[in-house]
């Protein structure tokens, strides 16, 4: 359990960084949903 919980942190914190580097809040909600679709399909996909 405290691998995973590190491994969502690392990437809560890359996703900070990348928050942070993004100029346009249009990317950024594009870049949130896409992540956010990638991400269910990967943890609930067959």
């Amino acid at each position: 359990m405290r691998k995973i919980i590190g491994y969502t942190l690392f990437w809560i914190g890359i996703g900070m960084v990348i928050g942070f580097l993004v100029p346009s809040d249009a990317i950024s909600v594009l870049l949130i949903f896409l992540l956010l679709v990638l991400g269910y399909h990967c943890f609930c996909g067959k």
